[in-house]
């Protein structure tokens, strides 16, 4: 039976969901940017890849703040002046996909076969500042040096869920927690999620919710990101 929980006490409901995860579980959690189901295990990562029908070419993301991105992914050191602007001056959300340190304690305990399908020709796709939840389970994930992976709560290319009961029935029958946080900050008629940029290339990965904002931000630093035509 699945438990659902409306969202209160965030840091005691990221300690259980983080407890369901550390016992190979899987949850559904509210993000800023959208609704995300996230594991940890060989498990509840393979759990996820089939309840969202996503294909194993699609690395899962990884929760993270400026913290851990510092000591996990190498990234040129005027780089990290553009995400501080992105998440800090501005306060929006992103995704930094970047080579990282696979010898990081935060691995050690991770299945070869998650971090595999994790990670994509030796980078990490680590997401920033999604949301009070988000950054609480990141602050107690690094406490217990065990990553949180996943990618959003939807079936693979239908668009992101911003309220819990839009969640589609396979994805939501195959959580072991649900929190329901409301409706996502960032919900939009486009169904996008986090902007996802490569900060070797500077390519867009995905254009996800503000991407116009981040887009002028990395103009000021002298980068084009491309334009937003959808």
């Amino acid at each position: 039976m699945t438990n659902r929980f409306v969202a209160d006490d965030v840091v005691e409901q990221s300690r259980q969901v983080l407890e369901v995860i550390k016992l190979e579980g899987v949850a559904i959690i509210p993000l800023d940017v959208a609704y995300a189901i996230v594991g940890n295990s060989k498990k509840s990562i393979e759990t996820i890849f089939k309840c969202k029908n996503r294909s194993f070419e699609k690395p899962s993301g990884m929760f993270s703040n400026y913290e851990l991105l510092k000591e996990i992914q190498t990234i040129d050191s005027w780089k990290h002046d553009i995400i501080k602007a992105v998440i800090f001056d501005n306060d929006l959300p992103m995704s930094t996909v970047a080579p990282f340190k696979r010898d990081h304690p935060m691995f050690k305990n991770v299945d070869a076969w998650v971090l595999k399908n994790s990670t994509k020709i030796g980078t990490l796709d680590m997401l920033l500042n999604a949301g009070e939840f988000h950054n609480e389970m990141t602050k107690q994930s690094m406490e217990l040096e065990m990553p949180v992976l996943g990618s959003s709560a939807n079936t693979s290319l239908t668009g992101s869920k911003y309220n819990l009961d839009d969640i589609d029935l396979p994805v939501v029958e195959a959580a072991d927690i649900l929190i329901d946080g409301g409706t996502s900050k960032y919900e939009n008629e486009k169904g996008r999620s986090s902007t996802i940029i490569d900060f070797d290339s500077f390519e867009t990965i995905r254009i996800g919710v503000c991407y116009d904002k981040i887009r002028e931000i990395f103009s000021q630093f002298g980068v084009d990101l491309r334009e937003d035509k959808d």
